[in-house]
């Protein structure tokens, strides 16, 4: 059989272990799809796996790396043949089924989506888990009645993964997008994006005793979670709804019942991991239509597969802008 690179994590004597390492195809888990795999990309998931950090990694060995696309290989599902292009973002990947961090992957077909007409290989890991769950949240947010024209939408983390790809989509779709973010540097870059103003992270961030506030947003796409929703929560106006889909701020939630009995507000949360393979296929439907292309490229970084470690540091740390694609055979 023939041997390819893989980055493999492993766990002896209670001692956390990763490195890159030239393993065998035959040791691949079982699966129906063999894919060639072109690119993974960088999640915050994906900064906590490569790094020790618990909470991720279920079962070990594992090969990390939440996204991957490539080229399938071998197929015994009758949806797919050797020769198509496949895109996967987090299904149990990196968590109990071994991602995207190597040249090869196996998984069932249940897991992978056809790679959508008009975008790249690339760009699909441009887009990854991050802003497939950035799709996720615009379409649960319409779904409860969201719509341009009135109130302002409020991305928190925008400058991160989740946050990018939803400032460049709800500023396509007409929306009034308001980015909150606490690195001033990246300013221009979130205007560049569609966000018609930009607040500190402490706007939101802010402890307060009062169980509401002044009502400001129509919505919200929240990647930080703490004190951030909490602020958030306070400030939405009636009848409006938060996606939350990221706790970089904190797992905790210091709130009261009164936006959600007195305002009406809806707390959606997203879990991108298990969404059926056909509502999979219809976010990627929208993404094609509702992403521009040219602030996707803008927002990507290509690094090689060797550089993994040091970027989960740097995402967890929040030290990351935009979406890093992996190039797993750079």
């Amino acid at each position: 059989m023939a041997k390819f690179k893989a980055l493999i994590a492993n766990q002896e004597d209670g001692k956390f272990n990763a490195s890159i390492q030239e393993i065998d195809q035959s040791a691949l888990p079982p699966g129906e799809v063999l894919v060639r795999v072109a690119y993974s990309s960088l999640n915050y998931k994906d900064g906590l796996a490569v790094t020790g950090k618990p909470g991720v990694i279920r079962r070990f060995p594992m090969v990390p790396g939440v996204d991957f696309a490539g080229m399938v290989v071998e197929s015994s599902a009758a949806g797919f043949k050797p020769g198509d292009e496949v895109v996967v973002t987090g299904c149990g990947t990196s968590e109990i089924f071994w991602g995207g961090y190597a040249q090869y992957a196996r998984l069932d077909a249940d897991f992978i989506v056809p790679l959508p007409k008009g975008m790249t290989l690339q760009q699909s890991m441009g887009v990854g888990t991050a802003g497939f769950t950035a799709m996720q949240s615009v379409m649960e947010l319409e779904r409860h009645g969201l719509k341009p024209g009135g109130r302002e939408v409020v991305v928190t983390g925008a400058a991160g993964g989740v946050g990018s790809v939803a400032v460049a989509i709800l500023g396509k779709l007409g929306y009034k997008v308001v980015a909150s973010s606490g690195r001033p540097q990246f300013h221009d870059y979130l205007k560049s994006l569609g966000a018609a103003e930009i607040i500190g992270r402490e706007v939101l961030a802010t402890p307060s005793k009062r169980p509401l506030e002044n009502e400001r947003w129509a919505a919200g796409i929240d990647n930080v979670g703490g004190e951030t929703l909490a602020g958030l929560l306070r400030t939405t106006a009636i009848g409006g709804s938060i996606a939350s889909c990221g706790l970089a701020g904190g797992p905790s939630l210091n709130t009261t019942v009164f936006p959600f009995i007195l305002r009406g507000v809806n707390l959606l949360g997203m879990d991108s991991a298990r969404v059926p393979n056909a509502r999979r296929r219809e976010i990627w439907a929208r993404l094609v239509r509702d992403l521009p292309v040219s602030l996707l490229d803008s927002m990507i970084v290509v690094a090689p597969l060797e550089k993994v470690f040091a970027l989960g540091e740097q995402i967890l740390a929040g030290k990351v802008r935009g979406r890093v694609v992996v190039d797993v055979n750079g």
